[in-house]
């Protein structure tokens, strides 16, 4: 891939997705896939004026390796160094840059019953920290291909070339490059792009939707209700302290959370899920009163079934987010094995974690107030996709009138 054009996706995650400004403290975290754009993502945030940038490398096979030679008890602990790094992210609140590149299986094999224990003894003594830090910081996750998550995508090509097409994708769908490789203006692009899901989300939101329903010729029958005073969202965000970010790039979605412990029926998905390293393919989740009672799935349902029971709130909705089927990640023609791209190309679930951001002045309310009102609170936010070409979306309304949303797998307004 032609260097002028990375360092224009370089640019665009500095300047549009974390939006770093004269003065920002930054910490990229990257795996060691790509060193030379990560050195080029340093860089541009030095241009657009951060003071100070760091990196934190990451290397999946040493997650196994701890996983797998580590008691239970160390791997459970939330040591004093831990702690310290935590706190200091609290006090300097840096913009954090997000480089994803693993392969989607490069943990399979791995004692999963093991690493969610330890997970959910770590949970309690992180979740203070994080709730300090919702929404008070500028982030963004975006991506960079890494050769064994290339050949996964693309397996017919020899490793350099499917390096290459991987790059190619996630230029093209982060609207860096067009469909045939010409450089475009990626600001300008986001901007325009932006503005088109801030009026779908501000549509949606004059609705007053109060339940949500959803269904599809594979078997989803499913109704979701909403939260009074949730509000849709998508594209850039802000923070407590007004800063726009873009969250995700690339991204499709206009979402919102739910009302925790309000769904009823089944929902099929429509796409593999990439969870904690391995795959969970061709799966189904059915719901009464509001919880996962019962989940299957043809490649690791086991998985599946440890990630519901993660926590009291692991088994509920988090997040309902509305894409078109002909959503650019989806008319690629490809499918990535990565959430990120995936869940962008088409209507998608989360199970877990809502976001507080989702209700009509958020920032009013105390976490407590917010999670009181409806907002789901979990140690897991995991997207799965179920959208399909046929999926129709059908908002009740307060006033008792239905409007329909989705028809077909596309947009009906």
């Amino acid at each position: 891939m032609k260097k002028t054009t990375l360092k224009k996706y370089a640019a665009l995650l500095a300047g549009c997705g974390i939006a770093v400004k004269k003065g920002d403290f930054v910490i990229i975290q990257a795996g060691l896939d790509q060193p030379d754009f990560v050195y080029m993502c340093v860089e541009a945030c030095y241009k657009a004026g951060a003071a100070k940038v760091m990196v934190e490398w990451d290397y999946q096979p040493l997650a196994k390796l701890n996983v797998r030679y580590q008691s239970l008890k160390t791997l459970s602990a939330v040591d004093d160094i831990a702690r310290a790094k935590l706190q200091y992210r609290v006090d300097k609140n840096p913009s954090m840059l997000y480089l994803i590149s693993d392969d989607p299986d490069g943990l399979k094999g791995i004692n999963q019953e093991k690493q969610g224990k330890a997970m959910q003894a770590r949970y309690p003594v992180i979740k203070p920290f994080r709730d300090a830090m919702d929404n008070k910081y500028k982030w963004c996750i975006a991506a960079v291909p890494g050769e064994a998550w290339a050949k996964k995508v693309f397996p017919g090509l020899r490793t350099s070339l499917a390096v290459e097409k991987l790059w190619q994708a996630i230029l093209f769908t982060s609207r860096v490059i067009d469909r045939d490789g010409r450089d475009l203006d990626p600001v300008d692009e986001w901007k325009r792009h932006n503005a088109d899901i801030r009026a779908r989300c501000e549509y949606l939101n004059s609705l007053h939707i109060e339940k949500l329903e959803y269904k599809a010729s594979n078997g989803t029958d499913l109704t979701v209700g909403l939260i009074p005073d949730g509000i849709f969202a998508g594209g850039s965000e802000f923070t407590l302290g007004g800063e726009e970010f873009n969250p995700n790039i690339p991204s499709e979605e206009t979402f919102t959370s739910p009302m925790a412990g309000a769904a009823e029926g089944i929902v099929y998905s429509s796409l593999p899920l990439s969870y904690k390293g391995e795959m969970i393919e061709n799966f189904s989740l059915r719901f009464e009163n509001g919880r996962a009672v019962e989940v299957k799935a043809e490649k690791n349902q086991a998985l599946l079934e440890q990630m519901v029971k993660m926590d009291k709130g692991a088994a509920m909705l988090g997040e309902c987010a509305l894409v078109p089927y002909t959503s650019p990640i989806r008319e690629s023609g490809i499918t990535f094995y990565e959430t990120l791209f995936d869940e962008n190309a088409a209507c998608h679930f989360a199970m877990g974690d809502g976001f507080t951001n989702c209700i009509r002045d958020y920032d009013k309310f105390t976490q407590e107030e917010l999670h009181a009102k409806g907002i789901n609170d979990s140690m897991i936010h995991v997207d799965f996709m179920i959208g399909t070409a046929d999926l129709s979306v059908t908002a009740v309304c307060a006033d008792g009138k239905r409007v329909k949303v989705f028809e077909n797998g596309v947009w009906a307004f």
